[in-house]
């Protein structure tokens, strides 16, 4: 009988929560999905993506990640390693580069999530191309592995990301922040 790993039973339940939202709430709608399994060094990664309903700006990304050593401890039931996952947390949204719209984007992320490290911020945009308009990407990582017993904490992160992406499109809109 087919056993299936902490990544599958998270994956599982982070997908189920999502397509619940898009699909029976419509609170959100989903963009994007990846779903791979890297053969050159044997890692799983699920990624989705997703906006608040009705045209929201700014876009969640839930990365799920298990790494050769986290899926090996688990299948191998090596004695002391607890079967656990990465996850990470990225926000997409445009903006105008400016240096203070990156503080008040961190301190959006601090107040609603109140990690142990400080969101990394990056900006990028494509060189040539008019405008003044810079790609904004904050992550988290919460710097520890998760494992089932976190299953339960779903629900509540989902609400965080649906907080969080209510918060940057009220901050994306002229005015707003």
């Amino acid at each position: 009988m087919f056993d299936p790993t902490v990544f599958e039973n998270l994956k599982v339940a982070l997908e189920n929560g999502l397509y619940d939202l898009d699909n029976l709430d419509r609170a959100i709608d989903i963009v994007g999905r990846r779903d791979l399994l890297d053969m050159a060094v044997f890692s799983r990664e699920l990624s989705l993506s997703f906006r608040l309903a009705g045209g929201g700006s700014a876009t969640a990304e839930l990365l799920l990640r298990a790494t050769l050593k986290e899926l090996a401890a688990e299948i191998l039931e090596q004695p002391g390693a607890a079967p656990t996952c990465r996850l990470r947390l990225r926000f997409h949204l445009e903006s105008d580069g400016a240096d203070d719209t990156c503080e008040t984007v961190g301190r959006c992320l601090l107040s609603i999530w109140q990690p142990a490290e400080p969101p990394v911020q990056t900006l990028s945009r494509d060189y040539g191309v008019g405008g003044n308009r810079w790609r904004h990407t904050a992550e988290l990582d919460f710097g520890r592995g998760i494992g089932e017993e976190q299953m339960e904490d779903l629900p509540e992160l989902l609400e965080h990301m649906l907080l969080t992406l209510s918060e940057l499109d009220r901050l994306a809109k002229p005015g707003g922040a």
